[in-house]
């Protein structure tokens, strides 16, 4: 990774993507809670994806900056669509960190984890609508089995299950922002449903060993997270737009853009997860998100642009899938008071900052701008 702070250039992050400074962002939100983490052993799935990328950089980050030591990282993905490259690196110089070939719902480990992180899904609607049995037993079985394992692990600590705010589905204005007490309005038959009913799914699995056997259990529903390790080729819009702005192209709106979201930068939700996954708050459930500012798709793309100062034309185009906007949440912004309370969570990159740092990583890593070469994470 690059590094660097040019006066040039927008908020903190200068000419080039700035690692160290995600990891000290992280180090200030969480430092009272993360010697928990010393010597302990840690299971984390999905690793490959963009959870995986941030949490293994910055567990390796605590090691190399003497604040913890890790008796042993196993990480596990099937890496369906490759090992990338960053994952390669890091486990020649990361010594705790083993990385697993395998898919969670035929891993067979032994139960010797003090944490479990399971980040493993299909979280693109793009991806998911093209596996939706694959992302339903994930999301169910994957889980189950998971905390299976975790039953049989001697004083185990914390069980950190990766939720949505899908589960909400298309909320009603007056719950708006959404509380974790809200029920949903999700339809369990559609395009989307595979993924918001897994979930929920797996929401209600992982209470229930709560309340049967005590499980140390926590569950997060993460709000548009974005930022470096987001693949450019994810198909969700941040990364889309920003490859339209690489590749010197129209920024194609699927939709009259009306459609509003809140988007929490990685470094603030990295610090919520791990505030969750260290809390004593066993069997609850928080939203990890921000609660401003709630930005429509069509001012998104004007604000990407204008951050980038690129003049990318912004146009409207329809989507030759029919089903693209069905059931598609026209608000999405939660209500975070919750974690502020019990987890003294508090969101601090500014959407213009956090869009910055996403396109000088994304530029660090723009191989070759008219292919898909350009994708190495």
């Amino acid at each position: 990774m690059n590094s660097g702070n040019q006066p040039d250039a927008p908020g903190e992050y200068g000419s080039e993507y700035n690692l160290q400074l995600e990891f000290e962002r992280i180090d200030n939100a969480i430092r009272v809670k993360i010697t928990s983490l010393d010597g302990s052993r840690l299971l984390i799935t999905g690793c490959a994806g963009f959870l995986g990328f941030n949490f293994l950089n910055y567990f390796h980050h605590l090691e190399q900056s003497g604040q913890l030591k890790f008796a042993k990282i196993t990480a596990v993905d099937s890496f369906v669509r490759g090992e990338p490259e960053w994952l390669s690196d890091l486990s020649v110089k990361f010594d705790a960190l083993d990385v697993v070939d395998a898919d969670i719902l035929d891993l067979e480990l032994e139960p010797k984890f003090d944490y479990i992180i399971h980040a493993a899904s299909i979280a693109s609607p793009i991806f998911y609508r093209k596996f939706p049995i694959e992302t339903i037993r994930v999301n169910s079985v994957g889980t189950d089995r998971l905390l299976n394992l975790a039953l049989k692990c001697n004083n185990f600590k914390s069980f950190l299950f990766f939720s949505s705010s899908e589960i909400y589905g298309d909320p009603e204005a007056s719950s708006i922002p959404t509380k974790e007490d809200y029920r949903g309005n999700v339809s369990c038959i559609g395009p989307r449903s595979c993924y918001d009913e897994s979930k929920r799914l797996g929401e209600t699995i992982c209470y229930s060993y709560h309340v049967k056997y005590s499980l140390p259990v926590k569950i997060v529903r993460p709000f548009n997270n974005y930022g470096p390790g987001l693949k450019l080729a994810d198909r969700r819009v941040i990364p889309d737009f920003f490859r339209s702005i690489i590749q010197h192209k129209e920024l194609v709106l699927l939709s009259d853009g009306s459609a509003t979201r809140t988007f929490c930068y990685v470094s603030d939700a990295v610090s919520g997860y791990l505030l969750a996954l260290l809390s004593s708050y066993d069997g609850h459930v928080f939203n990890i998100g921000t609660e401003e500012p709630e930005i429509s798709i069509k001012e998104l793309a004007h604000k990407i642009r204008d951050i980038t100062g690129i003049e990318a034309p912004v146009v409207f185009s329809e989507s030759h899938d029919k089903q693209y906007l069905e059931h598609n949440p026209s608000r999405r912004c939660p209500d975070i008071q919750k974690a502020r309370t019990m987890l003294g969570y508090s969101p601090q990159v500014t959407l213009e900052d956090g869009l910055a740092a996403t396109f000088q990583y994304y530029k660090s890593c723009a191989y070759n701008i008219t292919s898909e070469s350009f994708l190495p994470l």
